[in-house]
């Protein structure tokens, strides 16, 4: 049987871009750069969803590392990603997408794994990580508006 688990996050609009974030028990705040607009007293949402996905690739690293009991000291991982800027503000419907037109997520496995091993791992943390495959497949998304 599955065992299904609901997220929330709930986000209050503040002054400026500002954003207050409530996940469980732990606020982040979201923010724009100075350039921006905002006062960059945070990440923009295209950096937490970099940052989540990080994250998870990490996450879900250790969790196979530990399964497994496989020979890695860490994992670490830098993702990047080009979109064009003009379509989110308004200013280009050119037919490009709002979203990432690339991402390159690079990862380092400090371990005694060969590198067809530590290929092999990735693939399998890929696989494993919900927001990888959010990325990777379209997931509908229910608006609703009060």
């Amino acid at each position: 049987m599955a065992m299904i688990k609901k997220v929330r996050v709930d986000a209050k609009s503040l002054e400026g871009f500002e954003i207050e974030t409530t996940a469980r028990q732990f606020k982040a705040t979201i923010d724009q750069p100075v350039s921006g607009g905002g006062k960059d007293a945070g990440p923009n949402p295209l950096e937490y969803l970099f940052m989540s996905l990080a994250g998870c690739i990490v996450t879900i690293g250790k969790i196979i590392v530990k399964q497994e009991r496989l020979p890695v000291q860490d994992i670490n991982v830098v993702v990047e990603g080009t979109l064009d800027a003009d379509v989110l503000m308004g200013k280009s419907n050119n037919g490009t997408r709002a979203g990432f037109n690339a991402v390159t997520v690079t990862t380092t496995i400090n371990g005694d794994l060969t590198q067809e091993e530590k290929e092999r791992l990735l693939e399998r943390i890929d696989a494993r990580c919900p927001i990888s495959d959010n990325i990777h497949q379209m997931t509908p998304i229910s608006f609703v508006v009060h």
